[in-house]
């Protein structure tokens, strides 16, 4: 008997080696399956068995899937990446039950950690199915900013544009620059520069592709033909960022803020030799650094080691001043409040000086004249729990600036009663852009005190207007009115109005808010004597009616 079961364990092990050996042969093609399962379908159906293996990498309900591939040791021969791409930082689903996506940062992570050295070490082929996987455009904005800071700093034009255009095309952050720095050194990686087919669509395609050139499949050459197939679509190819090239430097340092191996500690020790150097150059590198800090625990930061470098990095006075300076001088206030916030996170302000550095941001934009609804939305969310309510007896306001709906809106945003009875105005204005204003301040400052409610609706009711009145209706269909007074004013309106759109805006107030508080009968029989006929049929002002006589 023990003979035999030796004999039976080692007939076993040998068959068990053989489909080791057997599956060795075969190449893997690995598939990330966030989205339609379309082109991994296809693939199955398509590639013989004997030649090629599958392994999906996303395991449903687990947020760590990639780390988890990472752990199994698993070598990908090819890539299959089905997903909606957002346009640089994630891939995704539109399928309401689906949870997993695939972040770009994860496939940094990935590519960078020694942890992870197996997943892509041995990739031949890449295949990214989303919109815009190998776009080559690169934000201009970024490059187009330095070039103005370093010139209102005393450079050249040419100068400070040959600074930006070199620091652009090292740090240059399009989709299909970060994809080569993620799939480094891999021969080939297929993508769309600009939209891609959904699954349904491409599937049918990569099938007669792989009918005519499955031998190509997987081979790490660049495929005519499988371009050919795709040539009603974007799809493109290039090849990951290779050892020799001139960017490799750029790919060593991102990969230091994304390498497992290195401690919290490690990576802000990296992050305080960037912030020796020249600021435009710092300015590139600004968005991981603040990726960076939203990614560490709070056990992290308590480290003593991190705490050491941290205070290392609050005593570099010259290279506060050289920061401060830069972010005080960047046009765009959405990036300079960042920046002030990193500075505080840097210990380089304390809680209210970051307070004074943004009302000193609110007076520039003051003075310079360019506010809009951005800027607005910016600085009330900046205060949204009122705590730069203080600062607003610093800025210095002319009283122009009272009646300037963007500047009212601003000094609004901060507290300041004038500002906010002018944005009340301008509900009823003209201006479609003044309107416009108004709304995104209302969005963070809503109406809540009944005699506002009733003199911003007794000024819609005497407007003369229509489009501009349609727009105030509009938003105040936002609030639950419950006064009775508002909603008489706007029950008197409806008969006089001379335009459908007009009454259908009156309904949509209506039908937002406690009409109970009128007589129902007598309101319902008001609308259908005074509604004006509609040219679509059925609409909004019919649903009232239905509901005031249910």
């Amino acid at each position: 008997m023990t003979t035999r079961r030796t004999l039976a364990c080692l007939a076993a092990l040998l068959a068990t080696q053989w489909v080791i050996d057997a599956d060795a042969d075969k190449s893997t093609v690995c598939t990330v399956t966030v989205n339609s399962p379309d082109e991994k379908a296809m693939l199955r159906r398509s590639l013989p068995d004997d030649k090629f293996q599958f392994v999906e990498l996303v395991e449903r309900g687990r947020p760590d899937w990639l780390a988890s591939a990472c752990r199994q040791k698993l070598r990908c021969d090819v890539l299959v990446v089905s997903g909606h791409f957002d346009g640089g930082t994630e891939f995704y689903s539109d399928r309401l039950d689906a949870r997993e996506s695939l972040p770009v940062a994860e496939l940094e992570r990935a590519s960078c950690s020694a942890s992870c050295s197996g997943l892509f070490s041995q990739l031949k082929e890449v295949y990214l199915f989303g919109c815009n996987t190998l776009n080559a455009a690169t934000p201009e904005s970024t490059a187009a900013e330095v070039a103005r800071t370093l010139m209102r700093s005393g450079q050249s034009r040419g100068d400070a544009e040959r600074i930006s255009r070199a620091l652009n095309e090292r740090h240059s952050e399009s989709n299909r620059d970060g994809m080569r720095r993620v799939f480094a050194n891999v021969p080939v990686i297929y993508g769309f520069s600009a939209m891609a087919p959904l699954g349904a669509a491409a599937a049918p395609v990569l099938g007669r592709y792989l009918q005519s050139s499955a031998a190509e499949f997987g081979s790490g050459r660049t495929s005519a033909s499988l371009l050919g197939q795709f040539a009603g679509s974007s799809m493109t190819a290039t090849a990951g960022l290779g050892d020799a090239d001139a960017r490799a430097d750029d790919r060593r340092e991102v990969c230091q803020f994304f390498d497992e191996a290195r401690s919290p500690a490690q990576k802000l020790a990296f992050i305080h030799q960037i912030l020796s150097r020249d600021m435009a150059e710092v300015r590139m590198f600004f968005e991981r650094i603040e990726a960076f800090d939203a990614s560490l625990t709070e056990e992290e930061r308590q480290a003593p080691a991190f705490i050491r470098e941290l205070d290392a990095i609050a005593r570099d006075q010259g290279a506060r001043d050289r920061y401060l300076a830069f972010a005080r001088d960047v046009d765009r206030p959405q990036v300079r409040s960042r920046m002030v916030h990193v500075a505080r996170i840097l210990n380089w302000l304390s809680p209210q000086s970051e307070k004074t550095e943004i009302a000193r941001m609110v007076s520039d934009l003051l003075a310079g004249n360019a506010i809009g609804s951005a800027e607005v939305d910016l600085v009330c969310s900046l205060n949204r729990d009122r705590s730069l309510d203080d600062e607003l007896q610093r800025i210095k306001a002319s009283p122009l600036q009272d009646q300037s709906v963007p500047d009212a809106a601003l000094l609004a945003c901060l507290g300041s009663v004038a500002g906010r009875e002018r944005v009340l105005r301008a509900l009823t204005s003209r201006d479609d852009a003044d309107v416009e204003i108004a709304r995104v301040y209302l969005n963070h400052r809503p109406i809540a005190d009944v005699t506002e409610l009733r003199e911003v609706a007794g000024r819609i009711v005497r407007m003369n207007e229509s489009d501009a009145q349609i727009r105030a209706l509009d938003t105040l269909a936002h609030y639950y009115l419950a006064d009775r007074e508002s909603l008489e004013e706007l029950t008197r309106l409806f008969p006089r109005a001379r335009s459908v759109d007009v009454q259908r805006a009156i309904a949509g107030v209506f039908i937002r808010s406690d009409y109970r508080a009128l007589p129902r009968q007598e309101l319902a029989r008001m609308l259908r004597e005074h509604r004006l006929k509609s040219p679509d049929g059925e609409d909004l002002i019919d649903v009232l009616i239905r509901r005031l006589q249910a």
